[in-house]
Order: structure tokens, then sequence, then C-alpha cells
């Protein structure tokens, strides 16, 4: 089984905002299909990262701004080959219908695993 990079996704206070300046940084298209709530920036090239920011009420301290959201074919057998290798679970999520899980990594980073999913 193997892990790909789905997306880089930030926290922020204004996700349609910061969402705009890195469409124009990097000439990728704005996608908002949650009134602001989550915000894609699709790569302008095939093969480039989709870039996500995640509306927050405040930046937490002590979790990380920024976070990698990691998509497998079997999002439940990953979630465990990632526990019996170090990882720790932080939470399990649905909004809308689509569900990940939330890990840290053995320094405590957090990310995000998923089912293999379209960007666009």
């Amino acid at each position: 089984m193997t892990l790909r990079p789905a997306m880089v996704t930030f926290d922020t206070l204004d996700a349609t905002t910061l969402a705009d300046w890195w469409a124009r940084q990097t000439g990728g298209t704005v996608r908002d299909d949650s009134d602001g709530w989550y915000v894609m920036v699709l790569p302008s090239t095939a093969g480039g990262p989709v870039l996500a920011f995640q509306k927050v009420p405040d930046p937490t301290p002590g979790k990380n701004r920024l976070h990698v959201d990691l998509a497998a074919a079997d999002r439940d057998a990953e979630v465990d080959r990632l526990l019996g290798d170090g990882a720790t679970l932080v939470g399990r999520h649905e909004h809308e219908g689509f569900q990940w899980v939330v890990l840290a990594d053995p320094d405590g980073n957090q990310f995000c695993v998923s089912q293999e999913h379209a960007a666009s």
C-alpha cells in the first residue's frame, strides 16, 4: 500500500481571502463549494498540488496551522498501518458525507487520511 499527497490544507480565519491570495501567486483556480468554510485552489497544471484553506474560529496554539492531507484507496487499512508504525489517533471526522481521520506522527505533527477523492 502507498499514500500519495492529495493536498496541503491551511487553517485560517478567512479561507476565501487566503485562497484568493494563493491563487494569484500560483495561477491556480479558486473553488468554493462551502460558502467560505473550505476553499480550494486547484493547480494550474496537471499534477500540481491542491491547496486548501479551512476556516477555523481561531488558530489553536500548539496545533500546526499547516497539515498534509493524504489519500488512500483503502483509508481504514492505511490508518491501521500508520497506527502500527507509531502514529497516534487524534480523531475521526465527517462533514457532508466526506470522512477523514486525523493522526499525529511520532513528533505530534497532525495530518489527515481520507479515501481517494477527486479534487475537481
